[in-house]
């Protein structure tokens, strides 16, 4: 007991000297190259991250870029499950939708952000862009929970004349759900990159990747990086807020199915 306090009080502390190491060697970089035009210091980086903070429109483009991201992995996920239960309990439903996830894995990111440029505004581009790279996980992580469910548990099911909801609640779900929550995971972080990426190259209005694109021609780097700074913080701030509430849900333990 003992020890696992004091491994707990250590974690943090192991945290600031992993930070500090590669902030460290961020300086350390700075002074080899001594141009701020490929690498700025950490310290004028946060200096304009600081400026970046008391301006309307930087809220305004990280409010934007979240919207898109969510909306993209929201929709992924609710298709992602829907279309991964059907096709994993019907042979010729898998089949016809197989060759699709792996044209959209196998098919590089720029390609479809240049298609989607064709096809939507602006601003809709990050969201189908995130949508696209998203639904294969989920679809195939899905696919994956459904096909390795206990086949025993649903025989007694269907032995005792359980009913189909009750099945879905009690035996399906549980299956799935760890499956679905390292896709759902996953999916977050890779939404992050995918969307910046396609606000760089689609420029909407209000966005994050406008941003990064705006100081990439001005040939500010301490801006740049200050944006990069800020996708990777929200990135990792939305992966443990998710992961958390994943835990929560996952930890509640469902009730047999007899007393259904």
């Amino acid at each position: 007991m003992k020890d696992s306090t004091i491994k707990n009080n250590r974690k943090p502390l192991n945290k600031l000297f992993i930070f500090l190491f590669w902030v460290a060697m961020w300086q350390g970089m700075y002074f080899i190259i001594g141009r701020d035009i490929y690498v700025p210091s950490p310290f004028s980086v946060l200096m304009t991250l600081k400026e970046l903070l008391f301006l309307p429109i930087f809220w305004r483009a990280i409010s934007y870029s979240i919207y898109r991201v969510l909306a993209g992995l929201f929709l992924s996920i609710i298709l992602g499950v829907s279309i991964g239960i059907i096709s994993s309990m019907n042979d010729y439903v898998y089949q016809l939708i197989n060759p699709l996830m792996a044209a959209i894995k196998s098919t590089p990111v720029l390609s479809f952000i240049i298609i989607a440029l064709i096809w939507f505004s602006s601003s809709n581009v990050p969201i189908f862009i995130c949508f696209l790279m998203c639904f294969p996980i989920i679809w195939t992580n899905v696919v994956a929970g459904v096909r390795n469910v206990d086949r025993k548990l649903l025989q007694m099911a269907q032995i005792y004349d359980v009913r189909k909801l009750t099945t879905l609640k009690k035996i399906y779900l549980p299956s799935i759900s760890p499956y679905l929550s390292a896709a759902c995971i996953t999916s977050l972080g890779l939404g992050w990159r995918v969307s910046v990426a396609a606000e760089v190259l689609s420029h909407p209005r209000n966005a994050i990747g406008s941003h990064l694109y705006s100081a990439k021609v001005y040939l500010d780097s301490s801006e740049l990086f200050a944006w990069t700074v800020v996708v990777i913080l929200l990135s990792l701030l939305f992966e443990s807020i998710f992961a958390r509430l994943i835990r929560k849900v996952t930890m509640r333990k469902p009730s047999a199915i007899n007393n259904e």
